[in-house]
């Protein structure tokens, strides 16, 4: 493995952590509190779209970052759409 490539998977992995750790307190507080909708759902879209470009090119650090990216986003916009709803504030 070159060092570039440590270098991606390590950029990757703070990457995922903060994801993670903002979903993961959402879910803990039970609130979508400033959190836009619109994030998680441009996150989406752009995590799918920067997998399969990743993928084309055969870049596996960015393909797992993006698939990865892409799991944690879909868990925000679930529970910040949930949350929203239960607070009575809709989208």
């Amino acid at each position: 493995m070159s060092s570039n490539d440590l270098l991606g998977w390590a950029a990757s992995l703070i990457l995922i952590a903060t994801i993670v750790n903002q979903v993961r307190k959402q879910i803990r507080d039970r609130t979508a509190e400033g959190v836009s909708i619109y994030l998680f759902a441009g996150q989406i879209v752009a995590s799918l779209g920067l997998a399969v470009y990743s993928y084309n090119l055969g870049n596996w650090v960015f393909t797992v970052l993006n698939l990865v990216l892409l799991i944690a986003n879909i868990t925000g916009f679930y529970f910040t759409r949930k949350f929203k709803r239960e607070e009575g504030k809709g989208n």
